[in-house]
């Protein structure tokens, strides 16, 4: 079994934050303790934009797609930091992270995707991806979204 957490943060949702059958990626790589407490530590094994993988077509069985959903946080501000943003046109951004995370899956793998409402909606995420999961969650701000290959 092989995984892909094509954008791994800080790992937080992990029970396991170094599960052996799991890729960890990130565009980022950084690490601060914040005054209130806080840590931040985004620390890759593959540091890599959910764009443009560095992976070969098929590879993986099982791809997590947590990509960052916010647009309005400041640039140094602590959700920027912990969580990333994306850029005011960020359906091009979450369509070709989408495209790419299910390239690099199996044709009989499963791509889970987490999505927080707070800032766009999952009707427009959905809307831009262009596709329908088949099955998650729609009930709380933060949903999981599982969708196939094929």
């Amino acid at each position: 079994m092989k995984i892909l957490d094509a954008c791994c943060g800080s790992r937080m949702f992990w029970y396991d934050k170094h599960e052996a059958h799991t890729t960890y990626m990130d565009i980022r790589k950084y690490y601060e303790e914040l005054p209130t407490g806080h840590v931040i530590n985004v620390d890759p094994d593959v540091q890599g934009n959910f764009m443009d993988m560095n992976f070969e077509d098929n590879t993986f069985d099982l791809v997590v797609f947590d990509p960052p959903h916010l647009v309005h946080a400041g640039a140094t501000s602590w959700l920027a930091k912990k969580y990333g943003t994306l850029p005011s046109d960020w359906q091009n951004t979450i369509k070709q992270g989408f495209d790419e995370c299910r390239r690099v899956l199996k044709p009989t793998g499963s791509l889970i995707m987490k999505w927080n409402e707070d800032q766009i909606k999952s009707s427009e995420m959905l809307k831009a991806i262009g596709d329908r999961p088949i099955f998650g969650d729609r009930r709380s701000k933060t949903r999981w979204l599982v969708f196939l290959k094929e």
